[in-house]
């Protein structure tokens, strides 16, 4: 089952004994395309605090419902660890910086950019490195908006990630081939994302301007099925994954 992000964001999480928050973020690991966490804010009855829970406990969602069943108990979600144990690179990456130029800690609602000084980057890289947060965990809330890197230039921005729930693998990206204003939406298997890059928020994928451009609309009100994989897939010449 196909399910985007930004949709399951919201989305109520339910324990074995009653209700347990609400989906705030999905954190992903960049190098195998796996769903790691689900960032659940528990609400009032553990006040302020956010916590992971692996995608291995949450079952099928409700789509009627907008609920997450999974198989814990409420103190099983007490005792999850915070959101703060294992934070995506872009939170680590925030973390040094403000220690590097001894700035107050602010966690706003996009990353503060690195400056252009190689020294201080390879610092920062140093100390992230050093750290033991995971080079790889990204957050789903901050890749989305990052810009388009083809082969030869830059075009729209990651609008949403299509996940495959029965697996939680990411298999799309939505893009909006416009920076600004709206414009045609696309999609692209997301193991054809290179890599991303924090620093100037950048999806880099390998293909070209013209490819993404070209590519068959996406309409989000459609189901993804087999035959508009089919579609995208001829139409990239890329070997499919089933």
């Amino acid at each position: 089952m196909y399910r985007s992000t930004n949709e399951l964001k919201g989305y109520k999480v339910l324990a074995t004994d009653g209700d347990c928050g609400t989906v705030q973020d999905l954190l992903f690991d960049d190098d195998t395309n796996i769903m790691r966490y689900l960032v659940v804010d528990t609400g009032s009855w553990l006040t302020d605090r956010q916590v992971l829970v692996s995608p291995v406990a949450i079952d099928q969602p409700d789509l009627d419902s907008f609920e997450l069943p999974t198989v814990l108990s409420k103190a099983n979600i007490e005792a999850a660890p915070s959101v703060e144990t294992d934070q995506p690179v872009s939170r680590q990456y925030e973390s040094a910086l403000t220690s590097f130029y001894n700035w107050p800690v602010y966690w706003g609602s996009s990353p503060t950019p690195i400056l252009n000084r190689p020294a201080a980057t390879v610092e920062l890289k140093e100390r992230v490195a050093a750290g033991n947060g995971d080079p790889h965990l990204r957050s789903a809330n901050e890749v989305t908006g990052y810009e388009i890197q083809c082969m030869e230039d830059t075009l729209g921005h990651v609008e949403d990630i299509i996940v495959d729930t029965e697996s939680w693998s990411l298999r799309y990206l939505v893009i909006d081939t416009r920076n600004w204003l709206p414009g045609k939406k696309v999609i692209i298997a997301f193991d054809w994302v290179t890599h991303f890059t924090w620093d100037d928020r950048k999806a880099h994928v390998d293909l070209t301007r013209s490819q993404v451009e070209n590519a068959p609309e996406y309409d989000p009100r459609l189901p993804v099925n087999r035959a508009y994989e089919t579609q995208l897939y001829d139409f990239y010449g890329r070997p499919t994954y089933w």
